[in-house]
Parts: C-alpha cells; sequence; structure tokens
C-alpha cells in the first residue's frame, strides 16, 4: 500500500501539478501587488481621479467599475505571466529534450506501398503455378 501510493506521488503529472500549484499562487500575489500598486491609481486616474474613482451612482446606487477593470486586468496580466514565465520555456524544454522522430517521407511511404504490392501479387502468382 505504501510502495503504491509513493509511486503515486512520484509520478510527473503530480508533481508538475503540485507546482503548478505553488507557482500560480506566486504569480497571482505578484499581480495583484502591482494591481493594487499602479492599476488601482491608473484606473483612478484615467476615470476622473479622486472624485469620482472608477464609480457611478445611480438612485443612490454605487457602481465600483473600477474594481471589475481591475479584474480583468489582473486576469489578462497573470494569464500572460504564467504563459511567458512557466508555459513557454517548458515547451522549450520539452522540445529540446523530446525525443527525435523521424519524419516518413510521403514519396517513399507511397514507394514501400507499391514495392509490397508488387511483392504480394508475385507471390499470389508463385502460389497458383
Amino acid at each position: 500500500m505504501i510502495k503504491g501510493f509513493k509511486e503515486f506521488m512520484m509520478r510527473g503529472n503530480v508533481v508538475e501539478l503540485a507546482v503548478a500549484v505553488v507557482m500560480g499562487a506566486a504569480m497571482t500575489a505578484l499581480v495583484a501587488s502591482f494591481s493594487a500598486a499602479f492599476l488601482n491609481p491608473l484606473i483612478t486616474l484615467a476615470t476622473g481621479g479622486a472624485e469620482v474613482g472608477g464609480e457611478f451612482t445611480v438612485n443612490g446606487v454605487v457602481f465600483p467599475y473600477g474594481v471589475f477593470l481591475n479584474g480583468i486586468l489582473v486576469f489578462f496580466l497573470t494569464a500572460l505571466a504564467v504563459y511567458f514565465v512557466i508555459v513557454l520555456p517548458m515547451n522549450k524544454l520539452r522540445e529540446r529534450f523530446a525525443p527525435v522522430v523521424e519524419e516518413v517521407d510521403e514519396v517513399h511511404a507511397v514507394a514501400e506501398i507499391e514495392v509490397l504490392q508488387e511483392i504480394r501479387d508475385l507471390l499470389r502468382e508463385q502460389r497458383r503455378s
């Protein structure tokens, strides 16, 4: 039972998932701090400065659209960061260390099939005679 659990834990997928969760949490914290330090003030400035602050009021109900814009930007920046910091380098490493697979030239494959068909036909003729 312990051996099976050890094998399960040492699989590449489990380790990769653990690394992805930790890296995702770290990246989210980084982007959230960037958002609080830079994006929120920029949204506030772009939408009227301290007077409006990224919100509007209708019949006494406040709609803080700056929070929504900030959420969109945080999502986009997190996706970009994860792609360029984790996904792209991992794809490059896989390409570099992946086993080389020989590509079969279609012309040669067709020629081989034709030769095999000829051999088959010759063997059929020999059996008949």
